[in-house]
């Protein structure tokens, strides 16, 4: 099985759901957030983080998991910006499916945290 390994940027209140899950799910969304958006490559995700989750809610993390790329081709991958600003959009009524078809355990890669 060929697998594709995506990333996703969280911020602490998103990693302690993940935690709790075993390291196998990303928690459901809310109901203003219609799209599960997992990245493509770490460069973008850490842009995320850096930019986005450390100013917010104080420290963002990198998370990286793969999927099997069969199972991924159902999903375009999307450009919003710049060369590394690929990502997926996954429904979030399509979240539970996508989760029950990670390969392995969502593994931390990055942290950052707020200076001071």
């Amino acid at each position: 099985m060929e697998l594709t390994t995506l990333y996703r940027p969280v911020g602490p209140d998103e990693l302690v759901l993940i935690e709790q899950s075993g390291w196998k799910r990303f928690p459901p969304r809310r109901p203003d957030q219609p799209i599960f958006y997992p990245v493509m490559n770490e460069a973008y995700a850490i842009q995320i983080s850096v930019e986005w989750n450390v100013p917010a809610y104080g420290s963002g993390f990198v998370t990286k998991f793969s999927l099997s790329s069969d199972f991924l081709k159902r999903y375009n991958v999307e450009n919003v910006g710049g060369e590394i600003h690929n990502e997926l959009w996954v429904p979030a009524e399509e979240l539970e499916e996508f989760n029950d078809n990670i390969v392995g355990e969502i593994e931390v890669t990055q942290s950052y945290y707020k200076e001071g």
